[in-house]
């Protein structure tokens, strides 16, 4: 998922029908003619696909046997579009797949796995901690193809014209808005009421919304209610922008960022693109990236987030065999670097963090803060938790709800989602 972020592709459903097609038979050509394979591209239809649109013709190239039908398929309808044409036999061959839905499709039997095979041919290039997180029950369902992580974005120079540092702790976040007000008359801070984003202040206190290992909600945990406190001590404040409950509440965020009207947010790099297109921003340089606060644990992070290229299951084996080469491709540290530079998303594996990639500061700076990126656990439904969540935070933030109903209220639903698991 990206955090809120809808894609602005927008593909007829007609399109998608005719290219949905991987399980089908309908994907390939002649008998002896190439194999079609079908791609479904969640990414942003404006920043990225170009360049990935750009690769499949290289890939085709040098590779005259195999064609790809290349479709953008908008983020925020992917996952119920793949799970339903998946469920009928006819799914596309190749899924850019968030890394939250690779363990829940896997359990499904939609992947393949993909251990042993071409497409992980250099697993050991990948960055561990995200070919862990593309995994279920052992087996690896998917190849890391780009990763992301949260981090407090700043403005250089209103930061120094303050005579602040960027914070350490949310303690020290709440003292430097203050002084950037007073120093600036520019607020210091803006924080979201997603609960993507309020996730960190969980990893700041040693907490989570479930134990997995125990099997256990812990969302109205001590630890978490600390969490969510400091969360929501966040909207209130000298310098401290109050919460924002409208519908375009990330567009405001982002906006007042990149302009200049608010010295730090929390933001991934999915926005570097954006960020430069900003008043604030046209110097790269005045971008400063720096590792989620931490709380009175001391430890700081935030989610690891990102997509993997997934193999259908349901495929026959010439498209297997054909996707797996693609996925290959698409994956291996030319291509890598091709993305990074074009779209100034981050790598996945550490080969492809050339010199050229790292003279990006966005780049570099989001490169610096992924090692303190907290892998998600093992659990297919982890992903839909954020939903009630999400609900629950705003009406908290909104002020309709005190905190300890809202996560109350989380706690009941999440029970829900997980039936199996204790309060």
């Amino acid at each position: 998922m990206r955090r809120g972020i809808a894609a602005t592709a927008l593909v007829a459903s007609l399109a998608l029908a005719a290219t949905a097609c991987g399980g089908d038979g309908d994907s390939g050509g002649k008998a002896d003619g190439p194999v079609t394979i079908t791609w479904w591209d969640t990414s942003n239809a404006t920043n990225e696909a170009p360049t990935y649109q750009a690769l499949v013709k290289e890939f085709e190239a040098a590779n005259k046997d195999i064609k790809v039908k290349y479709v953008n398929v908008p983020f925020d309808q992917a996952q119920n579009k793949f799970d339903t044409a998946a469920g009928s036999k006819g799914a596309p061959d190749v899924l850019r797949s968030e890394v939250g839905w690779t363990p829940a499709f896997a359990k499904k039997g939609f992947f393949l796995p993909l251990d042993g095979t071409e497409a992980l041919a250099e697993q050991d290039k990948f960055k561990s901690n995200l070919i862990k997180q593309a995994q279920y029950e052992g087996k690896t369902y998917g190849v890391p193809f780009t990763t992301d992580t949260l981090a407090l974005v700043y403005n250089k120079e209103l930061f120094e014209k303050a005579g602040v540092e960027a914070p350490k702790t949310w303690d020290e976040l709440k003292k430097a808005a203050a002084t950037i007000k007073e120093k600036t008359g520019v607020d210091g801070y803006w924080g979201s009421t997603q609960s993507y984003y309020a996730h960190s202040f969980l990893y700041g206190e040693g907490a989570d919304t479930v134990d997995v290992d125990a099997k256990k909600i812990t969302v109205t945990s001590p630890e978490a209610k600390k969490a969510y406190g400091t969360w929501q001590s966040l909207f209130k404040g000298k310098g401290l922008h109050k919460a924002d409950t409208t519908a375009d509440a990330y567009a405001h965020i982002q906006e007042a960022f990149v302009s200049g009207k608010v010295a730090s947010i929390i933001q991934g790099p999915w926005e570097i693109t954006n960020f430069y297109k900003g008043s604030a921003f046209k110097d790269k340089a005045n971008l400063g990236i720096a590792t989620v606060p931490a709380g009175s644990s001391g430890k700081a992070g935030a989610p690891t987030g990102g997509h993997n290229l997934s193999v259908y299951a349901g495929s026959d084996k010439a498209h297997q065999e054909a996707s797996l080469k693609f996925v290959n491709f698409m994956t291996s540290a030319k291509a890598q670097e091709t993305i990074a530079l074009k779209n100034n998303t981050l790598p996945t594996r550490d080969d492809a963090y050339t010199d050229e990639v790292k003279a990006d500061p966005g780049i570099a700076g989001y490169q610096g803060v992924l090692a303190a990126a907290q892998p998600r656990p093992e659990l297919p439904e982890y992903s839909s938790l954020w939903t009630p969540l999400d609900d629950e935070l705003l009406a908290i933030a909104g002020g309709k709800k005190s905190l300890d109903q809202g996560l109350s209220s989380a706690e009941t639903a999440i029970a829900k989602l997980l039936p199996d698991y204790s309060k």
